[in-house]
């Protein structure tokens, strides 16, 4: 079973400057258009080539996201970084979707061009 953070968690880590690793697992194109403030866009299907390089310590805290609870890439993603040996990986369910509802800030594309 995959763990997770709620979104107060992850809104209190990421204003307590926590050192953790935010990944974003949609494709890119959603990721341009908007993400979680300091979220790394690694999609689903390049989790294997990519995570060792950009997060070679297995023991660091990790936290994925999707859009929306029924969207499975980031529990999928959380399942691929334990099968790779990651330790603590925990899954926003919630999602973009619940982020941006609760009026929380994000970046991308379509926030910068509102400014």
């Amino acid at each position: 079973m995959v763990e997770t953070i709620s979104r107060e968690e992850l809104k209190e880590k990421m204003d307590r400057g926590d050192d953790f690793g935010l990944i974003d697992t949609l494709a890119e194109m959603y990721y341009r258009h908007s993400h979680l403030p300091g979220a790394i866009n690694v999609p689903a299907d390049e989790v294997g080539e990519r995570i060792p390089e950009l997060l070679p310590d297995r023991e660091a805290e990790i936290v994925v996201y999707c859009m929306d609870p029924p969207c499975p890439a980031s529990e999928q993603v959380a399942r691929d970084f334990a099968a790779m040996g990651y330790s603590y990986v925990r899954d926003y369910v919630g999602g973009k979707q619940d982020w941006k509802a609760h009026g929380l800030p994000a970046a991308g594309r379509h926030y910068e061009r509102r400014k």
